[in-house]
């Protein structure tokens, strides 16, 4: 067998994020739905969350490829 374990760490590491980016549009839509005239102040907050949570999807990248040889 050949290869690295870091690739199937960062494969599970990556359902988080996932899951996490899910959560944050399913309450974004929620509450548009509610509140439509909140839609503006609901959506950079959505973003925003969405970037952070996908910056920890990158990290996970990062390390995997940092620590693929060690």
């Amino acid at each position: 067998m050949h290869g690295s374990i870091t690739y199937l760490g960062y494969g599970l590491a990556a359902i988080g994020p996932g899951i996490g980016i899910g959560l944050i549009f399913a309450a974004y839509i929620n509450g548009v739905a509610r509140q439509p005239e909140a839609r503006g102040m609901l959506q950079t907050i959505a973003f925003t969350g969405m970037a952070l949570t996908e910056a920890l999807a990158i990290l996970g990248l990062v390390f995997a490829f940092v620590f693929k040889n060690g």
